[in-house]
C-alpha cells in the first residue's frame, strides 16, 4: 500500500467542499449558540479533522472534550453493540453540549450517546455529523441531527478521519473504498 490514493475508487466530498461545510455549519452554530454554555464532546476517532477544522470556525468561547466510543472494531458495519472507550474528563451539567460525528449511518452509536449525556444533566444535546447516510438509518432509532454536512449514498467511505480498520483517515478529502479493499 504505497500510496493510499490509489484504494479510493471516487472522491464524493472534495478538500473545498469540506471547507466549506465547515464555514457554513460554524457560521450556523455561531448563531444558534449565542449566550449559551457550549461544550463540544468529539467522537473519537473519527471526528478529530472535522471537530478540529469545525472550531476554527465556531466564534464563541467554548469548551472541548472527547468520548472514545467503538461499535465497528475492523468490520464494514456497526455491530451495533456501543462500548465507551474513554468517558469526559468532567461534568457537562449545565452546558448546553453540541456533539460532533464524522458519520451517521444506523444512528445506534449517537442514540447510546445522546441518551447517556442527557442523564448527565445536560441543559440540551444536539447532534452535528459531517456526512449522513439516512437511507442506513435503523429503524428503531430516532435521530434527526442539528447540523449536516452533507448527505452521502450507501457506499463505504473513508477520509478526513473516517477509517476502514484504522486506516484512510488521513486522506484529505471524502473518497468510496474499493471494495477488493475490504472484501
Amino acid at each position: 500500500m504505497a500510496n493510499i490514493h490509489e484504494d479510493v475508487e471516487r472522491i464524493l466530498v472534495t478538500e473545498d467542499e469540506l471547507r466549506e461545510i465547515n464555514r457554513r455549519l460554524g457560521a450556523q452554530i455561531t448563531e444558534d449558540f449565542k449566550g449559551k454554555k457550549l461544550f463540544i464532546v468529539g467522537i473519537l476517532k473519527g471526528s478529530i479533522y472535522f471537530m478540529t477544522d469545525l472550531t476554527r470556525n465556531i466564534d464563541l468561547p467554548l469548551e472541548i472534550d472527547f468520548l472514545g466510543v467503538s461499535s465497528y472494531g475492523s468490520s464494514t458495519r456497526s455491530s451495533g453493540q456501543v462500548r465507551i472507550l474513554k468517558d469526559l474528563d468532567k461534568s457537562i451539567e449545565g452546558y448546553d453540549v453540541l456533539l460532533i460525528e464524522d458519520i451517521l449511518d444506523t444512528g445506534r452509536t449517537l442514540s447510546y450517546v445522546s441518551e447517556m449525556l442527557m442523564n448527565r444533566k445536560a441543559n440540551s444535546i444536539s447532534i452535528c455529523t459531517l456526512l449522513d447516510k439516512p437511507e442506513r438509518r435503523a429503524p428503531d432509532v430516532n435521530i434527526v441531527p442539528k447540523y449536516v454536512g452533507c448527505d452521502v449514498p450507501n457506499e463505504f467511505v473513508v477520509g478526513y478521519g473516517l477509517d476502514y480498520d484504522q486506516k484512510y483517515r488521513n486522506l484529505p478529502y471524502i473518497g468510496v473504498l474499493k471494495r477488493a479493499i475490504y472484501e
